[in-house]
């Protein structure tokens, strides 16, 4: 049997949202500290996707930021130490905190914490993105193949349209960054996209309406 050739849809379906994922101080961090391996290169990466936040803002797309923060006590990791990660972004931590200066997070915007990878997991972030009748989730941030991937899975599984900006995130390393790209495009046909491409698709949509 001939398999058929997906189609492939537009960059932004519908009304999209900017999804900042773990934009965090201790991202800077080399990956042997700090409890969590890393990609090289974030120092390049930040600045790409404050890029787009500035592009979001301009037209009216909204900015979504995710924080990983965990109990003090330790309670909340669950399974997540069983791996290669140490112990990592604990509450009240400087290092825990988005980098608010390099992403221009500000008090307002929408902001959601969470206890596991997933941005979906254990949150309210289903009921913000149906509030804002968003359509297409477009993601940045890290690690590309632990917690984009977990969000974009359940994206995928909500039913949305989800874009990965691929010199927007970084992975543990180069191998993992490389497959979860991979995969996600697996689950939809042109879910990879560049920074470019976003600030294209950012200026093309319609303005949107004054209430």
């Amino acid at each position: 049997m001939t398999q058929q050739r997906k189609k492939q849809l537009p960059l932004i379906v519908g009304h999209p949202a900017l999804v900042m994922i773990d934009f965090q101080r201790d991202m800077y961090l080399p990956g042997d500290v700090g409890g969590i391996p890393r990609m090289a290169g974030a120092e390049q990466r930040v600045p790409r996707a404050r890029a787009l936040v500035d592009a979001a803002r301009r037209h009216r797309v909204p900015v979504i930021f995710i924080q990983e923060v965990h109990r003090p006590d330790l309670i909340d990791f669950g399974r997540e130490l069983d791996g290669q990660e140490g112990v990592h972004c604990i509450e009240g931590q400087r290092l825990t905190e988005i980098a608010a200066e390099d992403v221009d997070y500000r008090p307002g915007d929408y902001f959601v914490p969470k206890r596991r990878y997933s941005a979906f997991f254990g949150t309210d972030l289903e009921i913000l993105l149906k509030g804002l009748k968003a359509q297409t989730l477009i993601l940045t941030g890290g690690l590309t193949d632990v917690c984009v991937h977990y969000t974009f899975v359940d994206a995928h599984q909500h039913d949305y349209h989800c874009r990965v900006v691929e010199d927007c995130v970084g992975g543990s390393c180069q191998e993992a960054h490389d497959a979860a790209l991979r995969a996600m495009e697996y689950l939809q046909t042109g879910a990879r996209c560049s920074g470019v491409a976003v600030l294209e698709a950012f200026a093309a949509l319609k303005p949107a309406r004054v209430a």
